[in-house]
């Protein structure tokens, strides 16, 4: 059910899940299919699967635009979701947050990139799906660095399995020890460029390989899959307006829907979580306090458990802005709160040409490409002069119609050059790690406040040499790759992208061993308040060049059966 309600309530749920993206709405499906009365939270709008995906289905010239710019009197509310020089377009803005009502500081450049609404990110997201491995898990550990992830992957491997099955990982098994296989529907198909760059790389480069990318988009669907209204992936590559035939994970499509069926899910949305309640006799959380969005009311809601996934830095928010005679500054006793925000550091890479098969062209639009899996550092390799490494995407295209744009002419020879396709294009975006540095931080100020009262983040976050120096080979790799395949036209590129434009925020609140060192426990558990979990971004101990979304599902599975047990057992 929905719940609208705009006055003070008084059920007792036996789950709080704040947020509703892709962790939450992984935890609130886990929790609900476990038989728990479960509120689910949503900060922003409702969005309902197929009907409320306004602009799925029309065609440029269906906007007034043409869908190639945003007018002037809408844009100026997006001043940072406008950086991505992607996202904010006529079929898209709707889905990112307006900056003016939702503003932070910038100590240092942060492009916070968000979506407030049911679903979250999960409908924008890029949906790369890659597992970690004890390559990663382990190398704060063996290096010295921050503090030691309190997991390994045999902890969350039998979880990845879970969440990929229901998930739907399109991909290939490839043997890679530190890039481990899952459970995958068959890799969508390479174009002939694909395979040309997959060729050459694999027979030319010893350390290294091209991978067909492992992306959430269903491509021989389950029964299980279709029982919730899925489809296989139709190739349109509009997913970022909501894939109205659910061929894609989402909330919407996957996890909403699972919860909902068991009978056991409450969702609110309007609903601004800004801090959670602490009893001090007890020591636990017994609810959660609201602003609703609409009408600026102040609301209460009390369950048992609470969980966190409100995003890397809405948790943070929501952490530190819960403050008691017991936690002063915000709800921890390590000191790590707010610290150690990490981000991939991308936009570094080439672009090139390819001048042959242009007899081929291809149909549909690949919404995922190729994948060239980290090859620096690994054990036995040679040692870089940085820690850790990177991974490339790999997106290849053809030139249609508007490599004529700039063509002077007229007549039936120039209708001929028009009606032919061009070049095919390739380029290499490398995705490298962020080292979990103490000093990257938010903070909570009063300097400014936004909309609703409610105090903001100050960012004060940046790369530092070990990044600087991962750049510049990658820079360097990825036109040595394309050299040697042939191309044309290589042009290297370092757009110097700040943290936050990768959209992989991550820190801040993060897994350990210890109170000492940590946040949360090896289950996404409160140290000190044992009926709060955390499951998002904002748990991440270190930040593996691999896309992390896949990584909060499975944690996210694995802490709902572990609160439930414990709530059974009386522990909680």
């Amino acid at each position: 059910m929905n719940f609208q309600g705009k006055t003070k309530e008084n059920i007792q749920y036996d789950a709080i899940v704040v947020g509703s993206g892709i962790s939450g709405g992984w935890s609130a499906k886990e929790l609900c299919e476990k038989g728990l009365k479960v509120l689910l939270l949503e900060r922003g709008r409702m969005i309902e699967h197929i009907t409320d995906y306004i602009t799925a289905n029309k065609d440029p010239w269906d906007f007034p635009h043409h869908d190639l710019q945003m007018p002037n009197d809408l844009l100026k509310n997006y001043p940072v979701q406008n950086r991505t020089g992607f996202a904010i377009m006529e079929s898209t803005h709707h889905h990112f947050v307006n900056d003016l009502e939702n503003p932070y500081i910038e100590e240092k450049p942060f492009d916070w990139i968000r979506g407030y609404h049911v679903g979250g990110r999960s409908l924008m997201w890029g949906r790369y799906s890659f597992r970690f491995s004890d390559l990663d898990f382990e190398a704060n550990a063996k290096e010295g660095i921050a503090t030691d992830w309190p997991i390994r992957y045999k902890d969350i491997a039998p979880w990845y399995d879970y969440v990929e099955k229901f998930a739907g990982i399109a991909g290939n098994r490839d043997g890679l020890p530190h890039l481990p296989d899952g459970h995958f529907q068959p890799a969508m198909p390479d174009n002939c460029i694909e395979s040309h760059f997959r060729n050459s790389v694999n027979s030319n480069f010893q350390d290294r390989r091209v991978i067909s990318a492992r992306a959430a988009h269903l491509t021989a669907p389950t029964e299980e899959q279709t029982a919730l209204g899925r489809a296989s992936c139709q190739y349109r590559n509009r997913c970022m307006r909501g894939c109205p035939f659910g061929a894609y994970f989402s909330t919407q499509s996957a996890t909403l829907p699972a919860a909902r069926r068991t009978g056991n899910l409450t969702l609110r949305p309007h609903s601004i979580v800004n801090s959670i309640i602490y009893n001090e006799k007890s020591g636990k959380a017994t609810g959660v306090r609201v602003i609703d969005e609409q009408t600026n009311e102040w609301l209460e809601f009390s369950a048992k458990i609470i969980f966190l996934n409100a995003s890397a830095l809405g948790s943070t928010f929501i952490l530190m802005n819960s403050t008691s005679n017991r936690f002063p500054n915000g709800m921890d006793d390590s000191g790590q709160l707010g610290h150690n925000l990490m981000d991939h550091h991308f936009h570094v890479g080439a672009t090139a040409d390819y001048q042959k098969d242009l007899d081929k062209i291809y149909y549909g639009r690949h919404p995922a490409g190729l994948y060239v899996p980290r090859f620096r550092n690994l054990p036995g390799a040679e040692k870089q002069p940085f820690n850790r490494g990177y991974g490339f995407e790999v997106y290849t295209w053809r030139d249609g119609w508007q490599h004529s744009m700039d063509m002077d002419g007229m007549g039936a020879e120039f209708k001929e050059k028009v009606a032919t396709f061009g070049d095919w294009k390739m380029i290499l975006d490398a995705f490298g790690e962020c080292m979990p540095y103490y000093d990257n931080k938010v903070t909570l100020t009063t300097e400014k406040k936004d909309k609703w009262g409610q105090p903001v983040l100050k960012m004060d976050v940046h790369y530092r040499e070990n990044e600087a120096l991962m750049r510049k080979d990658a820079k360097e790799q990825a036109v040595a790759m394309m050299e040697k395949a042939g191309f044309s036209n290589i042009e290297a590129f370092d757009q110097q992208a700040h943290p936050g434009l990768s959209i992989h925020e991550m820190g801040t609140a993060r897994m350990g061993t210890d109170v000492k060192n940590s946040v949360f426990n090896q289950y996404n558990q409160h140290h000190i308040v044992k009926n709060v979990f955390c499951t998002d971004g904002a748990c991440m101990t270190s930040s593996p060049c691999q896309n992390p979304s896949l990584t909060y599902m499975a944690l996210s599975a694995r802490a709902a059966d572990y609160a439930v047990a414990e709530l059974k057992r009386g522990n909680l």
